[in-house]
């Protein structure tokens, strides 16, 4: 049975702002390519955005085409690679600090969820969040004391007990090392957990490679990818296994802004719990919440 897909409210389409954010981060990771290739990638982002602009299409969506078109022009198949090592390195000397906090907190769960947000932060390149990992250390405690503003985190709880299997998709680098201990505490909790990585390189995202790296197949049942090249979920370059998780988990907890951007705008056959930090206009408003909010929602209907 499937679920029928959030009203069209909480849809995340394509607003006029997405140009503006969108070329400003093609231009900086064609700027850490750093082989001369700014204008050319710039140029074929502002081809494939202009192409495909339209308010009837998942933001999503049109950012796969560009930073494809992006990444073919700069000839560089993982621009951010020095950055997302960078950014497991910064944010591992953190994971001592979150842990205490889960551990010193009357409710383990509600605490885990709120440190895997603190990670969401680690988004380089847009101008919203941060744009180095060494950003990152002064923001952390404030980050963790601001909390999560809009909160269904009990709701979140509710679906994980009663189900066997949760499916974890990933988002950024760096983020991933406040992700294992939410994955710690519901593995804990007796569930198998199945996490989704990018198919391929794309942004600071985790790909296989990078989930490998730092040991995220000792704390996961089992690894899926998202089957590709693409910003978040594509109907289209599902395998069959992400779509044998999909059916046999009982929540999807879908980490950051892409996998919202992307995951809001199909069907799926599951409930999705969204935890990310609302960085962007669009974002917010399509969550109606302000811009800088922590937040958990559970799409189920």
């Amino acid at each position: 049975m499937l679920f029928k897909a959030p009203p069209v409210e909480s849809r995340m389409k394509t607003h006029a702002d997405c140009a503006s954010c969108l070329m400003k981060r093609v231009l900086f990771q064609a700027r850490l390519a750093d082989n001369g290739t700014e204008f050319a990638a710039v140029q074929a982002g502002v081809r494939e955005y202009a192409r495909l602009m339209s308010p009837d299409i998942s933001s999503a969506e049109i950012a796969t085409h560009v930073h494809s078109a992006a990444y073919a022009a700069m000839g560089v198949s993982d621009p951010y690679l020095d950055m997302k090592l960078e950014a497991d390195r910064v944010a591992e000397k953190y994971v001592p600090d979150a842990q205490s906090f889960i551990d010193s907190s009357e409710d383990r769960f509600a605490a885990a969820v709120r440190v895997s947000i603190v990670g969401n932060i680690m988004d380089f390149g847009m101008g919203i969040a941060i744009d180095s990992p060494d950003e990152f250390g002064r923001m952390f405690q404030s980050l963790l004391d601001q909390g999560v503003g809009s909160d269904q985190t009990e709701e979140l709880r509710r679906l994980v007990e009663g189900c066997e299997t949760v499916l974890y998709a990933f988002d950024n680098c760096g983020e991933d090392q406040f992700d294992r201990l939410l994955i710690r505490e519901i593995r804990a909790m007796g569930k198998r957990v199945v996490g989704v990585v990018r198919g391929a390189p794309i942004l600071n995202d985790v790909s296989l490679d990078d989930a490998l790296r730092i040991g995220m197949d000792r704390e996961l049942d089992r690894i899926v990818s998202t089957g590709g090249f693409c910003v978040g979920f594509s109907e289209g370059l599902m395998k069959e296994d992400l779509k044998e998780e999909m059916g046999r988990a009982g929540v999807l907890i879908a980490k950051g802004m892409a996998n919202y951007e992307s995951l809001s705008d199909m069907e799926v056959p599951l409930p999705v719990a969204y935890l990310l930090r609302a960085k962007c206009l669009p974002v917010a408003s399509s969550l109606d919440v302000p811009v800088g909010t922590n937040v958990v929602r559970v799409e189920s209907r």
